[in-house]
């Protein structure tokens, strides 16, 4: 079984959702309808900015834990070295 890491991120890049899933575009559509989390529908939180594959969940918990811990300067290297503008890559690319 596969397992997904991401992170979204609000209009205005200001706010950011560390998370773990396993079937990522159902729960992007739940983040985008505002039932994902109150953290994200409170903020508008529903760009996917950056993911990662995992056939783990050990290893995936690792990295969704490790990733929260982070400076919120380094998530944003993070996502910068991976999706430059930010865009939301649930439009861009299959999830």
């Amino acid at each position: 079984m596969e397992y997904t890491v991401y992170i979204l991120a609000n209009r205005s890049n200001r706010a950011i959702y560390v998370g773990l899933t396993r079937d990522l575009s159902r729960r992007i559509e739940q983040h985008k309808s505002g039932r994902g989390s109150r953290h994200t529908a409170r903020y508008g939180i529903t760009r996917l900015v950056w993911h990662m594959q995992f056939d783990d969940l050990h290893e995936a918990r690792l990295h969704e834990r490790r990733l929260k811990r982070w400076r919120r300067a380094w998530k944003d290297d993070l996502i910068s070295r991976a999706n430059p503008r930010w865009v939301d890559l649930a439009e861009t690319t299959p999830v």
